[in-house]
């Protein structure tokens, strides 16, 4: 009887230390596509560029009830650049030495939140210029295939289950070098 008192409690004590120590954080379920646009020889990112996710049709992909990301509903998915923030928390230039990087992980970057159930062998990304010249120059429109290993997943425990099934993790931007229109 003594001994079943002791496995209980063990087991009652055990069972709650997981449940307390549960690993959380603010990025559970959510991974980061970051596509870093240049010119070739060129490090600064070209600004004002629609990025969007493509289907294999070439079809932009609509989050439809927030299937693909936690964010935008039916709305497609589209790249942002990433923002500086001040000390007060309020958006600043890009050139603000002050400044933060909102997602310090992407930098001066385009970002995309997803899901991590986001299968991105089905899918690729269209970079298209459709400022014309206010970004110094008309540039070729590019689509790149995207692959698992193209996604940040921020959380660990899901970050060491995608390693085991695809490898460690590069968390890199995706670079793409557009040229120029002819």
């Amino acid at each position: 009887m003594r001994i079943l008192l002791i496995f209980f409690l063990l087991l009652h004590f055990s069972a709650n230390a997981q449940i307390i120590n549960a690993q959380h954080c603010g990025y559970d379920f959510t991974s980061y596509l970051v596509i870093d646009v240049h010119e070739k020889g060129k490090k600064e990112n070209i600004k004002n560029l629609r990025i969007t996710i493509i289907d294999s049709s070439g079809n932009e992909v609509i989050n439809k009830n927030n299937r693909w990301s936690w964010v935008n509903n039916n709305k497609p998915l589209l790249f942002t650049p990433n923002y500086k923030l001040n000390k007060a928390g309020e958006k600043v230039s890009d050139n603000d030495p002050e400044g933060k990087w909102f997602f310090p992980f992407a930098k001066d970057n385009y970002l995309l939140s997803i899901v991590n159930t986001f299968v991105t062998d089905n899918f690729s990304v269209k970079i298209e210029d459709i400022d014309g010249e206010e970004n110094g120059g008309q540039f070729e429109t590019q689509v790149i295939q995207l692959y698992p290993f193209n996604m940040y997943i921020l959380c660990s425990s899901e970050n060491e289950r995608q390693a085991q099934q695809f490898g460690p993790r590069t968390n890199r931007p995706v670079e793409v070098i557009l040229e120029r229109k002819k």
